[in-house]
């Protein structure tokens, strides 16, 4: 396989947020990306310049329509892959990085993202969140959130 048409590198800034033994999650929407169907973390990528902090607590309110104020990081982590793009079909080599921050809910009220990459979003309990189809962050998520030993 030779050289790829681009090379794209991604940071997402997410919001880990659990509340009397459940973890917040969103469902992603229909659309271009990849997952659909499938749940997540609240957040996504940033804005050109933006904060990761900020990017985090704009997409928590963007998705789930609950305010938080962070806590702490709690992971960064990365990956890479390489795949025909849906919207052009370049060959693209991607890389994303995904910083997780341990968020507080300090307001708002739960309700769907409208047109927007979730649809859905929910607290769910461990052994709920078990049951839903979760991609690999929100997987790890929730491994951080209800068992700190394999987290």
């Amino acid at each position: 396989m030779g050289p790829p048409d681009r090379e794209v590198t991604r940071i997402g800034a997410y919001a880990l947020c659990v509340d009397q033994g459940r973890i917040l999650l969103s469902r992603i929407a229909p659309g271009y990306w990849s997952g659909v169907g499938e749940w997540t973390l609240p957040g996504g990528g940033l804005d050109f310049g933006e904060a990761p902090r900020d990017g985090a607590l704009r997409e928590l309110t963007e998705e789930t329509g609950l305010v938080g104020e962070i806590i702490e990081i709690a992971d960064v982590l990365s990956w890479a892959d390489r795949w025909r793009h849906p919207r052009d079909g370049a060959d693209e080599a991607f890389h994303g990085l995904q910083i997780i921050y341990r968020v507080r809910i300090v307001g708002g009220d739960l309700r769907p993202e409208v047109d927007g990459s979730t649809d859905l979003a929910g607290w769910f309990t461990a052994d709920e969140a078990g049951k839903l189809p979760l991609v690999e962050l929100a997987q790890t998520a929730v491994r951080m959130a209800f068992d700190q030993a394999s987290a």
